[in-house]
């Protein structure tokens, strides 16, 4: 099975063979220097933005609420007569990287699918913002969400919060703020590869510490960032400190975790810990995949089954 030195399973023996390009090919996160990092990333990302087909689709960039939050609003130019379901989108990227770009195509494709309104928060990023600024413009954006329901043609009992690896940890954190705050009631959470403890003592950070895009080391420096010295983490930084009262109420959760990714462990703890305090719960693992493999190879046989996954999560959530 390929056990290394110490006698624990070597990612790369484990990895789907169609992910191998895509792992050898993944880029060189480098949180050292946040700033020159996220420009690089954001320049890629809207090189592949600017090729995506927008058919069907009308997108807009505007600021919203308080504090002007940068949004970007995706919506299908053929509606139905009933009010659509919306999607409250939160981006990847450390919590110092990522924007509207970074997802656009996958934005695209679920406004379309769906059908449903996208919205997607462009927040601040640390470590010129730490928390909790990217929280609060999250929080401003799915207030106007609800607030500008009858202009979107959006059911407003029929929201869904959706994130990636820090944006799941947004999310996450959004579900439990709404809650506590009574704010806007959220059909589901659907947590992907989240990012949820900041003490990253799991095995599966330990075991994988060069898998691609996301290991302990990017970990330390990403947290460092976000907390801008904030200790300890406040539950709403990180959601895996939540007590089971703390959890108790949410709205259902899919949470998705690849198989070899280092944050794997704490996305499953924070899945069994929702499951203990009573809220709905869909955990699915996919062996042999490394975090988000399947925006780098969406082809990949397990990837299509995620993509089409995340998809009926929602449309069940929202029926």
């Amino acid at each position: 099975m390929g056990v290394n030195e110490a006698g624990v399973h070597d990612w790369r023996t484990l990895l789907d063979p169609e992910l191998v390009a895509a792992a050898a090919a993944a880029p060189v996160v480098d949180l050292s220097d946040p700033v020159r990092f996220r420009e690089n990333s954001r320049a890629g990302a809207a090189v592949k933005a600017a090729t995506v087909d927008l058919t069907g689709i009308d997108v807009v960039d505007r600021t919203v609420g308080p504090g002007a939050v940068a949004v970007r609003v995706y919506r299908p130019q053929q509606v139905p007569t009933t009010r659509l379901p919306a999607v409250l989108h939160l981006h990847g990227g450390g919590f110092v990287s990522g924007g509207p770009d970074s997802s656009h195509a996958r934005m695209v494709e679920l406004t379309r699918l769906l059908p449903a309104v996208v919205v997607s928060v462009d927040y601040r990023l640390a470590p010129e913002h730490p928390y909790p600024a990217p929280l609060d413009d999250s929080a401003t954006a799915l207030r106007w969400l609800v607030d500008a329901a009858d202009e979107l043609g959006v059911d407003p009992e029929r929201i869904a919060v959706h994130g990636i690896s820090a944006g799941g940890n947004l999310a996450a954190a959004l579900a439990l703020r709404m809650l506590r705050e009574d704010g806007p009631r959220l059909r589901a959470q659907c947590l992907i590869v989240p990012i949820t403890d900041d003490r990253m003592d799991s095995p599966s950070m330990a075991r994988n510490t060069d898998a691609p895009v996301w290991n302990r080391g990017i970990g330390v420096l990403s947290w460092r960032h976000y907390l801008g010295g904030t200790q300890p983490a406040p539950v709403y930084a990180a959601p895996a400190r939540a007590t089971l009262d703390e959890l108790r109420g949410l709205p259902p959760a899919y949470v998705a975790v690849m198989g070899l990714d280092p944050l794997r462990d704490e996305g499953v703890a924070y899945a069994g810990a929702l499951a203990d305090a009573g809220v709905p719960v869909e955990l699915h693992e996919f062996p042999g995949t490394f975090h988000a493999s399947f925006s780098m190879a969406p082809d990949a046989a397990v990837s299509r089954r995620f993509l089409a996954e995340e998809e009926d999560v929602l449309r069940r959530a929202f029926s």
